[in-house]
């Protein structure tokens, strides 16, 4: 894997520091047209365990290969790349589209909506290719959403790893509750 810095990767483990899998929000990740209930969490693992393959799986229900992934993050992040491991047989992802701060996407949403970015994927069996995001517009990410609209031939498509590299801004976005304003102060009020 090739860095955009001035050392030698070999001596440092460039993708697990920059690796985001910390700051998902795994409890609150979910996924359309999943074939077992849940299964999305397990995708979401250390860089160093992307290729094992014993801790389950994502797949989509049988004849129908589209799957939306949507993953909150614990803080603001911004995102550098995403790499993607699938399945063999045709059942890797083939095309990847990426929605940022939009929460409820279904998936005629994804379909008529302008994705942030959108990317042809390769199958990439062996957890080595990353695709890179226009860094810019991945600023100040609260949530995630990733639309895997069609796979290579597959009847189902299969997604054993979700890796995301950037970096963690400490902000996060509250919701506010109750916001209360005064026309005319009352003094009374303020003691």
């Amino acid at each position: 894997m090739a860095c955009l810095h001035d050392h030698s990767c070999e001596d440092h483990n460039c993708a697990a520091d920059w690796s985001l899998y910390n700051h998902v929000d795994i409890p609150k990740v979910v996924a359309l047209n999943e074939s077992v209930p849940g299964s999305v969490k397990s995708v979401f693992k250390p860089w160093e365990q992307r290729l094992d393959t014993s801790g389950g799986f994502l797949e989509s229900n049988e004849g129908d290969p589209e799957l939306l992934v949507f993953i909150p993050f614990t803080s603001d992040v911004k995102i550098k790349s995403i790499s993607i491991v699938g399945g063999a047989d045709g059942t890797s992802p083939s095309r990847m589209r990426a929605f940022i701060n939009r929460e409820g996407i279904d998936f005629s949403d994804a379909q008529n909506m302008q994705p942030v970015q959108e990317w042809e994927l390769a199958e990439n069996l062996q957890g080595a290719l990353e695709y890179q995001t226009r860094y810019s517009r991945f600023q100040g990410v609260a949530n995630l959403t990733l639309h895997f609209s069609d796979n290579f031939g597959g009847d189902i498509t299969k997604i054993y790893y979700i890796g995301l590299r950037g970096e963690a801004t400490q902000n996060k976005r509250d919701v506010v509750a109750t916001i209360v304003y005064e026309v005319m102060p009352n003094p009374s009020d303020h003691k």
